[in-house]
């Protein structure tokens, strides 16, 4: 998610994080904001537990894992009314990113154990083995978007490889997030897993820190500066960043239905989505079924989406709604900020946009669905696949062919077909262009979180 924006979701007083609700502009929290010497001790500590727990068997690193993943669930309506108090998430799909988180945790305690290397064949008389290792130190920093789900992943999977985690959550969730970190802690030796709270200098701190590994889901701005600081420090940095994902439906699929997965894509979570859709490419032999249906969507959606995480965050999309609007589009629905406490904003279809708008080459990460009308099937696939980002996109069609030449053609991490959302568990990819580089989710993030040791046995 490009959030370079996001350090106004609160308002720092006397080295304090004060969150805001976003539905009414209540106070909700204080956190105060960690000193340079609490890093600094944090990032020290955990040093410290690093060589204990990686000599810890694998199996009880994973029972260890899964009593934190019990806790977690336990804690899981605490955890959500705290996520959606803070982000304006509704409940219910906070409760959900808490459920997938705790199943992810469940995941890397069973993976971690069975993480394996492998033999070599080499000299009769030698035996030759390529052996993971656990990095070390890993520094994580994760999103507001969706706190609980995507610090189990990271987290889960350093823990069970052998690492050891300083944790900074986002400052627009740190109550959810240090909530979530102390459950999981609370069965772990003493600092295996430490927690900072802070704002963006906090982040920046830990990236240019003396860690192995920085694992961060966040802007685009801000994994290309922590790209830069492991370079200076040699830490492996491991990133997911933002998207501008495309959505091309085809001449042969039913309006109606194409218009229901774009909304879904476009408005879930007001979207506020790593892999929200950003900009919809339509046949015009379709389009004007399509958009039609699309604007009925939208005024469905209105009533079941939360507000933006913050009023900055509002300026930002609206910021690029505006934009596109100035330069010639037009807006079937929505488009206006509302009036009233918060910062809702309304689900909002464009017609008329091109590709040089923010709201089609930058990731816009709100209820926006721009669309362009193209005249054939391989425009829909070229302009998709022009930019910066290569996160995932969306094709739907009812030829294969099609669907084959998409999955082959887009330059992304991820290509769904005939399906704006899901895929199997353990499902990993590695983003493209400026969205970020790493494997951050499967079995493959355990690869991530070790390095490889080859080692030679000869005999003398």
């Amino acid at each position: 998610m490009d959030a370079g924006y996001c350090s106004s979701v609160t308002v720092l007083e006397n080295h304090e994080l004060t969150v805001l609700d976003p539905r009414t502009d209540e106070v909700v929290g204080r956190v105060p904001i960690a000193s340079p010497e609490r890093c600094d001790e944090a990032v020290a500590s955990a040093r410290r537990a690093a060589s204990g727990w990686a000599r810890t068997p694998a199996a009880e690193r994973g029972a260890a894992l899964h009593a934190a993943a019990a806790a977690v669930r336990e804690a899981a309506d605490e955890l959500a009314a705290l996520n959606s108090r803070e982000t304006g998430k509704p409940v219910d799909d906070a409760r959900g990113g808490v459920d997938a988180g705790v199943g992810t945790l469940v995941q890397y305690a069973e993976l971690g154990p069975v993480h394996r290397g492998r033999s070599l064949h080499g000299a009769w008389a030698a035996t030759d083995l390529m052996i993971p290792e656990p990095r070390g130190v890993v520094a994580v920093l994760t999103p507001w978007n969706d706190p609980v789900a995507v610090a189990a992943g990271l987290i889960g999977a350093a823990l069970a490889t052998g690492n050891t985690v300083v944790h900074k959550p986002s400052e627009r969730c740190p109550q959810t997030g240090r909530r979530f970190a102390e459950l999981v802690a609370a069965h772990l030796p003493p600092g295996v897993l430490e927690i900072v709270d802070g704002d963006g200098a906090v982040g920046a701190g830990l990236a240019g820190a003396p860690v192995d590994v920085v694992a961060h889901v966040g802007s685009s701005a801000t994994g290309r500066a922590i790209a830069e600081a492991c370079a200076r420090t040699g830490a492996r940095a491991l990133l997911e960043n933002g998207g501008n994902d495309p959505l091309v439906v085809d001449a042969d699929v039913d309006p109606g239905w194409a218009a229901a997965q774009a909304a879904l894509g476009s408005f879930a979570n007001a979207g506020q989505i790593c892999v929200s859709v950003e900009r919809i490419y339509v046949h015009a032999c379709v389009a004007d079924a399509f958009l039609d249906a699309l604007v009925q969507e939208a005024g469905r959606w209105a009533d079941r989406i939360g507000p933006l995480v913050d009023r900055a965050h509002r300026r930002h999309v609206h910021g690029h709604v505006a934009g596109a609007l100035d330069g010639g589009a037009r807006a079937l629905t929505g488009g206006a900020i509302p009036d009233g406490p918060g910062a809702f904003y309304p689900p909002t279809v464009l017609i008329g946009c091109v590709p040089d708008m923010a709201v089609m080459s930058e990731e816009t990460f709100g209820p926006v669905a721009p669309v362009r009308v193209v005249p054939d099937f391989g425009t829909a696939l070229r302009e998709g696949g022009d930019g910066r980002y290569g996160l995932a996109a969306t094709v739907l069609t009812a030829d294969m062919e099609h669907a084959q030449r998409a999955w082959r053609e887009l330059p992304v991490g991820t290509v769904k077909v005939n399906d704006v959302f899901g895929g199997a568990p353990g499902g990993a990819s590695e983003p493209r262009g400026i969205s970020g580089t790493g494997f951050g989710f499967g079995p493959e993030l355990l690869d991530e979180m070790t390095a490889v040791k080859v080692v030679h046995l000869g005999v003398c």
